[in-house]
């Protein structure tokens, strides 16, 4: 099934606003209802494809007939963008601007490097595409200076195999085209989980996961994304990069580390080969309050730091638990019912007798810090909402709110004056520009030495809304950057934090990069834009 190519996921899950949060939305942000229904996908203009026809033909024999290259306007609508809430607004109003020229299916290794090929012979550039769930910016490429160029997206859902398990060493290889809920399902008939479960689970791949360096929600047990991988291998327009073949080396630098977060700029991902965990027996998730935030976050450094560590571990702050975001399949039932403090959720799975110890010894840790225990039922509702919150910025979009998320880490040290300053420079802009914002942030990875801080940030749309979110955007990029955090945890750079990114690389780092760039991808086919700025035309 193909996600929803207007909004989030599957539209039997949508679902209108709670009667108490478009109430809320009125008599605190302004929100009048009023914003314009999504275009109707059979009443977009859909110009004709650009590519010619050798292109057309040499595409098609690179992976095994015409089926798989497709031109048509619906395939070519759902590969246009990916899930931010920029990208959603300008596909909703009928923005095709970005639209790929065709999409084309490889089914393996081979394939890709002869799409790379016939790519290179006609001058089109590449998009990488597994699930479209990038909200950077990291799915539409750049122009550059001589105009529009031409490119394909590769979708990649034809390679969704598991193409090696070894039990023994506890590995194994997956095709980047698998959805995590595949991968789970084919992992499970052996014994074994990722444990990699971001919020969006239900539709990422796993090619996307090392792309984008993600972190799943359970990162406080199984550790992010980029942790798991042991090896990976990589499709240029230069040929094939293999990387990974023991646990560790010391064999000079890690060549893995170019590939994770590469956002597609450098080649394509074609397999990877990721550490496994024995399935839990035990899944136990419970909440807990804390009295303010500055409270809640010392209480998850020290299990952080110290431990004992539960599989997922995160804390709302006052804004965020009083307006029920911390669970959002039941936002709104009755906000009458929330009290004062920060809401945590702390999860444990794998066996009985270790989620009983662990569970003992945080709680004792989580009263120290001065926590009240408040359960089983708040983490159990959180596990069964956990993947519910891109559906309500869908809900908010259509009455008329705008509603975006942006995230960050620091160390520890660092971590209170970050929040202050992204939440003031969230609310300071967008109240100057006459729609003062809701701003919600939570803590949800966390390591010995810092931690993750995610905002979600709520609003009027203003008349121009991409226009609008623009410059307070940026104002959170200027804060992150002073208050010594990283511009991205774990939702990566793409285009939309990519002058950020250049300014926290630094000069010489950026041209590093851009000097692997230029060896992997000369012609500049993949990404244009992505990641990195793009190179100057030859002789400027």
């Amino acid at each position: 099934m193909d996600m929803l190519w207007s909004g989030w996921g599957d539209p039997a899950e949508a679902a209108p606003l709670p009667a108490p949060v478009t109430g809320l939305l009125r008599d605190l942000l302004g929100v009048r209802p009023g914003a314009a229904a999504p275009v109707a996908l059979e009443e977009l203009s859909v110009p004709d494809s650009p590519l010619t026809a050798a292109a057309h033909r040499a595409l098609a024999k690179a992976v095994g007939g015409e089926p798989y290259v497709r031109t048509d306007a619906e395939a070519r609508i759902r590969h246009t963008r990916g899930k931010s809430t920029p990208d959603l607004l300008r596909i909703r109003g009928g923005d095709l601007t970005d639209l790929p020229a065709a999409v084309v299916l490889p089914a393996g290794h081979d394939e890709v490097l002869a799409v790379l090929r016939a790519c290179a012979a006609h001058d089109l550039a590449l998009v990488p595409f597994g699930g479209g769930t990038s909200v950077v910016g990291g799915l539409a490429p750049e122009h550059g200076a001589s105009g529009p160029r031409p490119f394909v997206a590769l979708d990649l859902r034809r390679m969704d195999r598991l193409l090696a398990l070894d039990p023994v060493s506890r590995t194994a290889t997956l095709q980047p085209g698998l959805r995590a809920p595949h991968a789970e399902a084919l992992l499970a008939e052996h014994g074994f989980t990722l444990g990699h479960f971001p919020q969006s689970y239900e539709w990422a791949t796993i090619g996307g996961f090392a792309a984008a360096r993600s972190s799943g929600q359970a990162s406080a047990g199984y550790g992010r994304f980029d942790e798991m991988v042991l090896g990976l291998t990589l499709a240029t327009p230069e040929g094939t990069l293999e990387t990974g073949r023991a646990p560790r080396s010391a064999a000079g630098p890690d060549l893995r580390q170019l590939v994770l977060g590469s956002e597609g700029a450098f080649g394509v991902i074609t397999a990877v080969t990721v550490r496994l965990r024995p399935l839990p027996r035990t899944r136990l998730y419970e909440g807990w309050r804390f009295a303010s935030f500055e409270e809640g976050t010392n209480a998850l450094r020290r299990l952080a730091q110290d431990g004992p560590r539960p599989t997922v571990l995160r804390l709302s702050d006052e804004t965020e638990t009083l307006v029920g975001l911390a669970q959002p399949d039941a936002i709104g039932a009755s906000f009458a019912e929330a009290s004062a403090g920060c809401q945590a959720i702390a999860g444990f799975e794998g066996t009985a007798e270790d989620v009983a110890h662990r569970r003992e010894r945080a709680a004792a840790v989580l009263r120290e810090c001065g926590g009240t225990p408040l359960g089983e039922e708040p983490g159990e509702r959180w596990a069964h909402g956990r993947y519910s919150a891109p559906y309500l910025r869908d809900a908010l979009l259509d009455v008329g709110a705008f509603a975006e998320t942006l995230e960050t880490a620091a160390f520890w040290s660092r971590v209170p004056d970050l929040y202050a300053a992204v939440r003031d420079a969230l609310t300071a802009a967008l109240t100057e520009a006459g729609t003062p914002p809701l701003v919600m942030c939570h803590i949800s990875h966390v390591y010995e030495n810092g931690a993750s801080l995610y905002f979600t940030v709520v609003s009027a749309q203003g008349k121009d809304p991409v226009a609008h979110w623009a410059p307070a955007k940026r104002a959170a990029g200027e804060a992150i950057l002073a208050a010594g955090g990283t511009i991205s945890h774990h939702h990566g750079v793409g285009t939309d934090h990519r002058d950020a990114y250049v300014r926290e690389a630094g000069p010489l780092g950026v041209e590093a990069l851009r000097a692997v760039k230029r060896r992997l991808d000369p012609a500049g086919l993949l990404n244009p834009g992505v990641l990195l700025p793009q190179d100057p035309p030859p002789g400027a």
